[in-house]
């Protein structure tokens, strides 16, 4: 296939994988995609040592890395991150809640070097975002892709002088503009079905506008996509390729809990509902008691980014170890509904790529002048 997003990243087929999974990443960019691993829950060294992996892994296939740089966040300067000084009306609750459930506490004897393991991986304000740039610059990326913010001029060229593309995600077209502005090379134009981070319009009124507005740059789709009939309307419009995160959660490759891959499993489209429970900020997880509970009158305020990550990192520990699958809610989108099996992401591809060409011939015949 041969679009503007192809061309530009020399891939085989348009189809970008946003994981924190390493092998998502090296599978997706092997089967003729392009794979991008998340950073933003990575320390310097750990991703080093991710891509130094991938690098090792991939066979010279192209990748990049997806980092955020919010706009807004907390002033951490006024805040010391140690675990006995977070805020503590919010994990008070939290643990009162996994305390009535039954939900294990952590062992005493490594909670401090736990929690503290923890905090360090997160990296959601802009200085943290930008001190994995250099970090980043060691491995042959070819994207770097931010949300949340727009990146300055001087950042974009920068990475753009070493042959490194600069994509966005957006979720209006006022932000796909700025973005435009700051001159980055792609838009991905994200509509509220996905998962994670995202904002208030449906894909198929988000991708036609982003379009428009930021022609003659090359436009991915995302949200809600995972299907090849989906991928062939993103296309329709006039995208140059899609951008795909919660499809990929489910298979083999994924490093989910097997627990959270339960959940997926047996989630609906209407169970991937915006919360800001998770990190401050509207994002779609799972439906869980956990999300339930914020939104009782009872529940404390949430707090900007990153401090509710940080103040919720402990309970999501309790969570997962103690595998309390009813209080487990991975950030994923609508397409949820679609995730019943831990496929190969080769063979997820495959299909899709099999769906997306059937639906093609399928219009085409139907158009044909009689």
């Amino acid at each position: 296939m041969h679009t503007a997003a192809t061309d530009l990243l020399g891939i085989d087929v348009p189809i970008f994988a946003f994981s924190h999974c390493r092998d998502v990443v090296v599978e997706v960019s092997k089967a003729g995609g392009f794979g991008c691993l998340g950073a933003g829950y990575y320390t310097k060294d750990q991703l080093k040592e991710e891509l130094t992996w991938i690098d090792d892994h991939i066979e010279g296939k192209p990748y990049g890395i997806d980092v955020l740089m919010p706009n807004k966040h907390a002033p951490l300067g006024t805040v010391k991150i140690d675990p006995t000084s977070l805020p503590r009306e919010q994990s008070d609750f939290l643990k009162r809640l996994l305390d009535n459930a039954g939900v294990p506490e952590l062992p005493k004897s490594e909670y401090e070097a736990m929690i503290r393991k923890e905090i360090e991986k997160v990296n959601m304000t802009r200085s943290e975002s930008e001190s994995l740039f250099d970090t980043a610059l060691e491995h042959p990326i070819k994207m770097v892709v931010n949300a949340l913010g727009v990146p300055s001029k001087e950042q974009v060229e920068r990475m753009q002088s070493r042959d490194i593309r600069v994509g966005a995600l957006v979720g209006k077209p006022e932000h796909a503009i700025k973005q435009k502005e700051a001159g980055v090379d792609i838009i991905i134009a994200q509509g509220s079905e996905a998962g994670g981070h995202t904002g208030t319009i449906s894909s198929m009124v988000l991708w036609p506008q982003i379009i428009d507005a930021v022609a003659p740059l090359p436009v991915l789709a995302a949200g809600g996509i995972g299907r090849g009939r989906q991928m062939a309307a993103a296309m329709a419009m006039g995208c140059a390729g899609i951008w795909c995160g919660s499809i990929w959660l489910g298979t083999k490759q994924s490093d989910l809990l097997p627990e959270e891959k339960e959940c997926l499993f047996e989630g609906r489209s209407e169970d991937a509902i915006q919360s800001r429970s998770r990190t401050g900020k509207p994002a779609r997880v799972l439906r869980s008691k956990l999300t339930e509970a914020w939104e009782q009158p009872t529940a404390p305020p949430f707090l900007p980014m990153p401090l509710q990550t940080l103040v919720t990192m402990e309970a999501r520990l309790r969570i997962n170890r103690g595998k309390a699958k009813e209080y487990m809610s991975p950030p994923v989108g609508q397409i949820v509904s679609s995730i019943n099996d831990e496929g190969s992401v080769k063979q997820l591809i495959f299909d899709m790529l099999m769906e997306f060409t059937d639906c093609v011939e399928r219009l085409n015949s139907s158009i044909e002048a009689k």
